[in-house]
């Protein structure tokens, strides 16, 4: 009986797991409503609310987006806990620390700041030139340094000393945790014992526990800074204002953020005068953890607005538009208007800083010791926001407005004045769609993003073109101010120590020598660090009349950045109107197409330039075997591209076109029509998706093509082996498809004697109902092969007895030995 009931649990268990896993959204769902509701009547109708069924599936989606805010938040409180353990607390949270654990702790606090010179300066003091550059290459680095550490001892005089029998305590349950017990603790909390399929009902606890820490989530972080946030803003008088920005609740958060945050730092203050040490290191660490919320929020959020508003605001008259057309814009549909700004000013942050990181490939080590080394191994941005005080926060990122703002005014506002003022009709740029346009727009967007920019992107010569022109401004620049010192640094002096640095290991590699303690390590950890290029500070000769030479080298990178932007916003647009208008006439075309036809074609002009330049020295000889092995390689790229490119996309698009699209969109009563090329834009994005989720999906035969064809790539391309590997039986499986239900609908059913109206409902149906019966077939082969699967499982571990390892032999014709008795291994 007891086996019959488990069973019969067991069988009945999905079905009541079901609506128990979708009650968890649900309920988190309602009882946010319940709580940012303001009302009494909700919440003492929150049980009844709980079993209704009105708007379940709106409150599901609803409870999952509060669900994944909730976990998301956990998991970030986690992580800030170890970058707190690992990184070391700052100094006014730690003042008393115990006597065997002091030096660590001081250890662990000189990187965190973003100074990792405390730590070198005792064992290296013969460099202080390189000392001084690890410190942050900024000459006033090292005033900030003492006047922090100045404030900090203040600050620790002032609050006296910690209770050193708490701090033994901690120190003592760290050193008391095991790992093991947590890691049994994981092997036994499964998904079967979370989800309640291994049988138990611990899976109701679960839900108990995600619902209590859900509620508690939205209670703490959501539903009491909102309110701090909405009483301080009606006090103030300014309600109305923050109605007025459409975004009412994020702001009131914020505020409500940023109230907290301030008091927090006041009750800290306090309990460090009442000598309330508990109670003090528990409001420093929220205190932290708003602290760095808050500065996340800033970077990540408002910043990249920022920009992305002032990049608006000043190539306003590049699109013929006025501050009018975007407030209305903002009006019809803030929350858009307020992601497009903001992920364009993301995409002018990101690649600033990766032009930043190819600057310091090229520059003197130390040269930009003003802005931050995302590549250096010892910044770590989650340190610095914990441990940095809050107005160096603030000055960072009111300079950081200030240098972007700049750059966009000098390669952005500048330019279009000029432009504006020299050719008074090539702006503004269009950017209007227009019906009679004899091209689709959504048909060129997809060529845009599907043809031209990863080929731009992907092609790993643009940056090296662009290091390359770098490097040449750099050289240029640095003869004609005297600065080449200063900018690139000594050449001889460089390969001097790389020549010294390069024995040295030879040297350690054939000794074999152990390294001294002081110093073998620390010169091993330089070593590992210096691979990918110099690192710190590198010493230079400074020439006369120093500041004034930099001072021109400002205005000549000022100069070379706007006719760089002159000829970025011109030559592309020139190129790309002048082959448009071959294909279009006089019709007018969006102008971000043009610009990306004509820069492709710039960078196909440059790309066959610097090959032919690379050929010139090889020999005439050379240069016709060259041109001839790329002719015959381009014809076979051309025959591919014909095939993969052209008629794959176009008949995979025609036939979604077929099956879903003239289906949904086109009533029985009317006769669809047939854009080809937009059947083969739509079909270069499905193909696209496609060979995406089948190099991603199981080992089959298209999957391994796919992968031979990437592996050999376009230099190594097999005709024979695509053709008859992959662009046959693809397209032979496509035009199946197309074919096979036109014969049915056009040729037999009407041979059947049906009538018109039931003809052209069968010609008009028949694609997307093949579909379901093959999506059918499918589901069920699938499901019969899990079936099989389940039927084995549990007949082996009903009446599996063991196992037996049997030597392969091929089976003779007239073969009367039998083979040796096997090995068996008992299960």
């Amino acid at each position: 009986m007891l086996k019959l009931t488990h069973k019969y649990w067991f069988e009945r268990k999905p079905q009541l797991l079901g609506p128990i896993s979708k009650s968890i959204p649900a309920c988190s769902g309602r009882i946010y409503k319940c709580l940012f509701t303001g009302s009494v009547s909700s919440l003492l109708t929150l049980p009844l609310d709980m079993l209704s069924t009105d708007n379940l599936l709106a409150d599901c989606l609803q409870g999952c987006f509060v669900v994944t805010c909730t976990l998301c938040a956990f998991i970030s409180l986690v992580w800030l806990r170890e970058q707190i353990v690992h990184g070391g607390a700052p100094i006014w949270l730690e003042h008393a620390a115990p006597p065997f654990n002091a030096a660590g702790h001081h250890q662990n606090e000189a990187p965190a700041g973003g100074n990792g010179a405390e730590n070198v300066a005792p064992e290296q003091p013969a460099n202080p030139p390189a000392e001084n550059a690890v410190v942050g290459e900024n000459p006033d680095a090292q005033d900030e340094q003492a006047e922090e550490e100045e404030e900090e001892n203040e600050e620790e005089d002032d609050a006296g000393g910690e209770d050193a029998a708490d701090a033994n305590n901690g120190v003592q349950d760290d050193m008391n945790w095991n790992a093991l017990e947590w890691d049994r603790a994981a092997e036994e909390l499964t998904w079967e014992r979370m989800l309640g399929l291994d049988g138990s009902l611990v899976f109701l606890e679960h839900v108990f526990w995600v619902v209590s820490l859900n509620t508690l989530f939205i209670l703490v972080f959501a539903f009491c800074p909102y309110h701090i946030g909405h009483f301080s803003l009606v006090g103030l008088g300014f309600e109305e204002h923050v109605q007025a920005s459409h975004f009412e609740g994020l702001i009131t958060t914020i505020v409500g953020y940023i109230l907290l945050a301030i008091t927090l730092i006041i009750c800290h203050g306090l309990a460090t005068l009442v000598k309330f040490h508990r109670s003090r290191r528990l409001l420093g660490v929220c205190y932290i953890v708003v602290k760095v919320s808050l500065l996340v929020v800033v970077e990540i959020g408002v910043f990249p607005l920022i920009c992305g508003w002032w990049l608006d605001i000043c190539s306003l008259e590049m699109f013929d538009a006025t501050l009018k057309d975007r407030e209305l814009s903002f009006q019809s549909a803030p929350g858009t208007t307020m992601f497009l700004h903001w992920l364009v000013g993301m995409v002018y942050v990101f690649y600033f800083a990766s032009f930043i990181l190819l600057l310091r490939e090229v520059l003197r080590p130390g040269v930009l010791w003003f802005l931050r080394n995302l590549n250096d191994p010892d910044f770590n941005p989650v340190q610095e926001m914990i441990h940095l005080p809050i107005y160096r926060h603030l000055r960072r990122f009111i300079l950081s407005v200030i240098v972007f703002g700049s750059i966009v005014l000098l390669m952005l506002w500048l330019p279009i004045r000029i432009i504006k003022s020299l050719l008074p009709h090539f702006l503004p740029y269009n950017v209007m769609l227009y019906s009679d346009a004899p091209v689709s727009e959504l048909s060129l967007e997809l060529l845009l993003l599907q043809v031209v920019l990863p080929a731009l992107l992907e092609q790993g010569h643009t940056r090296q073109w662009l290091k390359g022109l770098v490097r040449a401004w750099t050289v240029t620049a640095g003869y004609l101010l005297d600065l080449h010192s200063y900018l690139l640094g000594d050449q001889e002096e460089n390969e001097n120590s790389a020549n010294q640095q390069v024995n040295n290991n030879q040297h350690a590699r054939n000794n074999n020598a152990i390294p001294v303690v002081g110093e073998g390590l620390h010169a091993a950890h330089q070593a590992i660090l210096q691979q990918g290029g110099p690192v710190g500070f590198q010493p230079y000769r400074r020439p006369l009349n120093f500041p004034l030479r930099i001072f021109l080298l400002i205005v000549f990178m000022c100069i070379t950045l706007l006719i760089a932007s002159l000829i970025c916003l011109t030559l592309p647009v020139f190129a790309g109107r002048w082959l448009m208008s071959f294909w279009t006439g006089t019709a007018k075309i969006h102008e971000l197409y043009t610009a990306a036809c004509g820069l492709y074609v710039c960078w196909l002009t440059i790309r066959a330039v610097t090959v032919l330049v690379a050929w010139m020295p090889q020999g005439r000889r050379v240069i016709f075997q060259k041109v001839k092995e790329w002719s015959l390689m381009i014809m076979k790229t051309v025959i591919v591209a014909v095939l993969l490119a052209g008629v794959v996309p176009l008949l995979l698009g025609l036939l979604f076109e077929l099956v879903i699209v003239a289906p949904l969109r086109v009533p029985l009563d009317q006769t669809p029509l047939f854009y080809p090329w937009q059947d083969w834009a739509l079909g270069v994005l499905h193909a696209k998706i496609i060979a995406a989720i089948t190099l991603m999906g199981p080992q089959w035969w298209l999957k391994t093509v796919i992968e031979q064809v990437y592996a050999n790539g376009i230099r190594n391309i097999d005709l024979q082996y695509i053709v008859r590997k992959l662009a046959a039986p693809v397209i032979s499986v496509l035009l199946l498809s197309l074919c096979v239900p036109y014969v049915i609908a056009s040729g037999i059913v009407p041979l059947l004697g049906v009538t018109a109206e039931m003809q052209n409902l069968v010609h008009r149906r028949i694609y997307p109902f093949l579909l379901m019966v093959v999506v059918l077939m499918g589901i069920l082969s699938f499901q019969v092969r899990q079936f099989k699967r389940l039927y084995e499982h549990i007949k082996n571990d009903k009446y599996l007895v063991g196992q037996r390892l049997v030597n392969y032999e091929r089976k003779s014709g007239k073969q009367g030995t039998s083979p040796p008795p096997p090995q068996s291994s008992q299960e």
